[in-house]
């Protein structure tokens, strides 16, 4: 990272540091769920290391007065930036009848929060993106000054939620932005058997939009394109698809043995270019951030992931009764 790229694209040293503290507060929560899980506490983990600089780089590019996010299952990131806290994130975790995002009924990852703009997702992947696409022409016919943003996976690409979602969107010119976390594997699957073309944004002119590809562990270069669409929504001009490369430096999911389909050696080299700890080393180089403010910081992340934590374990489960609440009307 260049060091004055950040006054290039008008934010502060502060805007920054809380850049950098909700990265590493995904990362710690993330790490925690992950303990727990292995514990017998938590039933599963989807994870999001590795991915957390795009995630918070583009949605600190965006409007969260005014803009709606349709995250995928990694999307911690996002949603943290959007207004989740870590006891709601920790509550769903756990299952637990105040999970804000589906009162325990789905699996952690299927973010979705009415007053934050947050719309839910589902298990079947990229469902989420024609989602978005409707959002955005809603938007255009009530002339709302409203950004749709959605995320999926490379995986996703290639699934027809996708394809249609974005010639609706470059049909009508709606102001929706695609962001494609590429993190090289559809569980087992590695990008090269899954992609025809090149990278996944050579698929933007089939639609009518522009495609870029950047780097996923440079949370500025993330911040520049997504604001760069936003704005271009917001003028009328339509969707941009982006793509974004970083790595998955965790299994797929904790039922998950990526020892199977990558080498070690594989995984080791990717941590070297962690974007937690890069980003640090940057904010280090420019003088904003010291070992002191970092151990601080760290400090008081761990205190919120503790309390979380410990609210959300002895927070009640869901009354069976409930079972069929939001499933069928009342009468």
């Amino acid at each position: 990272m260049a060091v004055n790229a950040y006054l290039e694209l008008g934010l502060s040293e502060k805007k920054l540091l809380e850049m950098y503290e909700t990265m590493m507060l995904a990362r710690r929560i993330d790490e925690r769920m992950w303990l727990l899980n292995r514990a017998g506490k938590v039933p599963f983990v989807v994870s999001c290391q590795g991915q957390e600089a795009a995630q918070v780089g583009a949605a600190f590019a965006l409007d969260k007065e005014k803009d709606y996010v349709l995250p995928y299952y990694r999307d911690m990131g996002v949603v943290l930036t959007f207004g989740m806290t870590p006891k709601e994130l920790m509550l769903s975790g756990f299952a637990k009848a105040e999970d804000p995002n589906s009162g325990g009924r789905q699996m952690p990852g299927h973010f979705g929060q009415k007053k934050n703009r947050i719309v839910t997702g589902s298990s079947p992947v990229t469902t989420q993106v024609p989602h978005a696409v409707g959002i955005a022409l809603a938007g255009k016919m009530e002339k709302k000054d409203l950004v749709a943003f959605v995320t999926f996976g490379e995986g996703s690409s290639n699934q027809g939620d996708f394809h249609e979602g974005a010639n609706f969107a470059g049909v009508h010119k709606l102001p929706v932005i695609f962001m494609c976390e590429n993190n090289k594997y559809a569980i087992s699957v590695p990008a090269e058997k899954q992609l025809g073309c090149e990278r996944v944004s050579d698929r933007a002119i089939g639609y009518g939009m522009p495609g870029y590809t950047v780097d996923g562990n440079n949370p500025l270069e993330v911040y520049r394109v997504v604001k760069e669409a936003a704005d271009r929504a917001r003028e009328g001009k339509g969707p941009t698809l982006i793509e974004t490369v970083s790595y998955r430096l965790t299994p797929h999911s904790s039922d998950d043995d990526d020892r199977t389909y990558r080498a070690p050696d594989e995984v080791a080299q990717a941590k070297t270019n962690d974007p937690v700890i890069t980003f640090a080393a940057y904010l280090k180089e420019t003088g904003m951030l010291s070992d002191e403010q970092e151990e601080m910081i760290n400090v008081r992340i761990m205190k919120q992931v503790n309390e979380a934590t410990d609210y959300a374990e002895n927070a009640p489960y869901a009354e069976p009764e409930t079972a069929l609440k939001f499933v069928y009307g009342d009468c």
